[in-house]
């Protein structure tokens, strides 16, 4: 499932071709989504333009000139192309926006699991988005919130942080990478952490999402960006998918172990 950097990423790839942009049509071929498409959305996009693309966690925002918005999730497998308007279609190209510029934005679900939902304008929040926890990016998200909300919590410290109430974006492979940059056992009690630990997680979260933002998100099953490209931060994992290769920094087989139904991997000599 794409994660925080790939849904930013492909944000950045859209903005280019959809600011600024009058949206002179809009084709549905499959509404069975996720949750249906509205049957009302073309004709609510019909002749509005884009004023930007806003990302809350890993859902796209489209803002229109109207104040309302349309929120997309990719799910599973979805993608985001920007075509030329003879492009044919192929089998899961589910909705189609033509652009005044000519060009087309085609969404592309092989398992429909993505969304494409209207949010009015007249609703100020929206019941997908209201209990997320902070943009690790902001200001909101540092090493004091995070010791103030580790506080009491037994759970392991990889669940903790993957969790979307905590912090948005921190997804499976982020979470083991930054607790290896951290060099915090992902299977620690996040109530056990210090407040110079929380510190350091929190500064890693953050960098290590900064850093595959700018690789451009991480490829292991169906991802690829706005223009097709696939990212490249999987060339820069430390320790997530290499178990029993040696660490980096010290030389011992990284270790797997199963959290909370997903794989995890650490160093137990670096990460303690």
């Amino acid at each position: 499932m794409p994660e925080l950097p790939e849904v930013e990423t492909v944000r950045r790839g859209l903005t280019p071709y959809l600011q600024h942009r009058r949206i002179d049509a809009a084709v549905v071929r499959e509404p069975r989504l996720r949750w249906p498409i509205p049957p009302e959305l073309p004709t609510k996009l019909a002749s509005r333009r884009v004023e930007y693309i806003d990302r809350r966690g890993k859902y796209l925002i489209v803002v229109l000139d109207s104040g309302d918005r349309v929120i997309l999730h990719l799910g599973m497998s979805g993608r985001l192309f920007v075509l030329d308007p003879d492009a044919p279609v192929r089998k899961h190209d589910h909705v189609d926006w033509q652009l005044d510029s000519g060009r087309i934005v085609r969404f592309h679900d092989p398992r429909r699991f993505g969304a494409m939902l209207w949010w009015p304008a007249t609703e100020t929040e929206h019941v997908l988005l209201r209990d997320m926890g902070p943009e690790p990016f902001s200001d909101d998200f540092d090493g004091a919130y995070l010791f103030r909300a580790s506080r009491g919590r037994s759970a392991a410290v990889k669940s903790f942080v993957m969790d979307g109430r905590i912090v948005v974006g921190a997804g499976n492979i982020y979470a083991t990478e930054a607790l290896f940059r951290a060099g915090i056992r992902p299977t620690r009690a996040a109530g056990r952490l210090t407040r110079a630990e929380c510190t350091r997680l929190a500064a890693q979260i953050r960098e290590v999402l900064a850093e595959a933002v700018r690789l451009g998100g991480t490829t292991l099953r169906d991802f690829a960006g706005a223009d097709g490209a696939s990212g490249y931060f999987q060339q820069a994992l430390a320790v997530y998918g290499r178990n029993g290769e040696t660490c980096h920094v010290c030389a011992t087989p990284i270790r797997r172990i199963v959290i909370g139904q997903r794989s995890s991997f650490y160093c137990p000599r670096c990460q303690r």
